[in-house]
């Protein structure tokens, strides 16, 4: 590890890049990026053996009292004799066909895919020479990472790889409590290690001042393990989750982002980190917002992470869908203030994609086959939204269906035509659309708002010529009687 370590310390030094914000904020997202609008997350791993709850059933079922802690004694026995390490020889993947992912991935119309490289319960989804607790060494024996990623990267997508191990420091830490299987001595290099406990970190684990924090010898580690995933599949996102905002990881977090910065550089590559709250400084990465929106559209571009289930990251049987026609809502609105959705599914333990989640994705895609010009390489107009509905800012707001209205409307622009887009018209033939509006002279001059020639309008996917009028209230169109649950897109050419 220390060679390693020795050589993260040359590449920043030789390179344009160095670990300070300073540097760091010299950082452009690539144009790839900034024209990609929709990409696909993938929550799986061991967790999927035992598919209750969701995804951090290797953290709740050393916890005491959780019902994940009842369920494992019920179901496996006591955690002592079997415990979360005992659910990777049953993980198996027997089913997994990368081709079969990959052409589900393109049929819906992603042009990036994120897998979870390495989650919260340590356990990688690709070849380590830092750990043994890995699939190409156990369970599947199969480097699941450099699979996908070799099938997607020939279907044109681009590929990129989520690393969750930071969290690691105290998310296995309950099983010290009582006797389980995990026990001391444990090492560098075991999958539990260091499963840290503490009563401060279980009452605050979510601060930015956990004490005891990540120490040098697991940042260490942390360190070559992300740099190691980099250097070996070349990733062109990486996504990180929350707690790498704690103060004893932000100096190792300054150190991987020079280092990726200036790797990428060498391979003549554009790559993005993606952060959450305020991981890194503003301008140095692209930042992530779970299970939420942002209310107005943003001078800088942005993401949102969310998933097919309301309920879990992972596959579970207890899984409750969001509806594809709520998706491609939030997909616009998001797409409108300049920000992509990389929306998560959940595969099975055996390498599966389950039919919610498969119909999902190819019905999303069908409406982007149709809508996409709206969507792809579009950019933010002067407006982007009009409408009654209000979008709470921030995260963890995206569970339920806003309620979309016909006078909800988000705009794009790509070259000649502005896009307006209603995100509910079903059982309507007519949208009006104020922003769209004819204005006088005096009122174009006072007000930064649209003042040119509307040309053209046209419906996206309907074989109809609409009739459109414009007087000081609206842009009125009229078309046939929308019978979809889904957004309509009407192109408008202006001058």
């Amino acid at each position: 590890m220390q060679e390693y370590l020795k050589k993260i310390d040359e590449v920043i030094a030789n390179g344009k890049f160095k670990d300070n914000w300073e540097s760091l904020q010299q950082y452009e997202a690539p144009k790839w990026y900034c024209d990609a609008k929709f990409g696909i997350f993938m929550h799986w791993g061991v967790f999927t053996v035992p598919a209750y709850n969701n995804e951090w059933y290797s953290r709740n079922m050393y916890i005491e009292g959780s019902d994940e802690y009842k369920h494992h004694i019920e179901t496996y026995g006591p955690h002592k004799d079997f415990g979360y390490k005992d659910f990777v020889p049953m993980y198996k993947a027997e089913k997994f066909n990368p081709e079969e992912w990959s052409d589900l991935f393109k049929r819906a119309g992603a042009q990036y895919i994120v897998p979870v490289a390495e989650h919260h319960d340590g356990f990688q989804m690709y070849d380590s020479e830092l750990s043994d607790w890995n699939a190409a060494k156990k369970g599947p024996k199969r480097n699941m990472l450099k699979e996908l990623m070799e099938a997607c990267n020939k279907k044109g997508m681009v590929t990129g790889a989520s690393n969750h191990r930071v969290e690691h420091w105290w998310f296995m830490g309950p099983g010290r409590n009582f006797d389980s299987d995990i026990k001391d001595p444990l090492k560098r290099g075991d999958l539990y290690w260091p499963s840290v406990y503490a009563k401060e970190i279980e009452e605050e684990w979510h601060l930015l001042h956990t004490n005891p924090g990540p120490n040098q010898e697991f940042m260490e580690d942390w360190l070559c393990r992300v740099c190691e995933l980099v250097d070996k599949y070349r990733p062109k996102v990486i996504y990180f989750d929350w707690f790498i905002q704690h103060e004893n990881v932000k100096p190792y977090l300054k150190k991987f982002a020079a280092y990726y910065y200036n790797r990428a550089i060498e391979w003549g590559e554009e790559v993005v980190i993606t952060y959450k709250h305020d991981g890194f400084a503003f301008g140095t990465a692209v930042l992530d917002v779970e299970r939420g929106q942002l209310k107005d559209a943003k001078p800088y571009i942005w993401q949102t992470d969310t998933a097919v289930a309301k309920n879990s990251w992972c596959y579970t049987p207890m899984n409750e869908y969001k509806t594809s026609t709520q998706i491609i809502q939030d997909l616009v609105d998001i797409v409108s203030k300049n920000g992509r959705l990389l929306l998560n599914i959940g595969p099975k333990s055996d390498g599966t994609i389950p039919p919610e989640d498969t119909r999902i994705l190819e019905e999303i895609g069908e409406w982007l086959k149709v809508n996409g010009e709206a969507i792809y390489g579009s950019k933010v107009w002067r407006t982007a939204a009009e409408g009654p509905t209000i979008i709470n800012e921030g995260q963890f707001g995206d569970s339920e269906a806003r309620g979309y209205t016909s006078e909800d409307i988000r705009f794009t622009v790509n070259g000649s035509a502005v896009y307006a887009t209603c995100l509910n018209m079903k059982g309507k033939d007519t949208v009006s659309i104020k922003s769209l509006r004819e204005m006088s002279e005096d009122e174009a001059l006072s007000k930064p708002l649209f003042h040119g020639i509307v040309r053209k309008v046209e419906v996206l996917g309907i074989d109809d010529n609409p009739e459109f009028s414009r007087d000081n209230e609206s842009l009125t169109i009229k078309t046939k009687m929308i019978e979809t649950d889904n957004p309509v897109v009407f192109k408008i050419t202006v001058d």
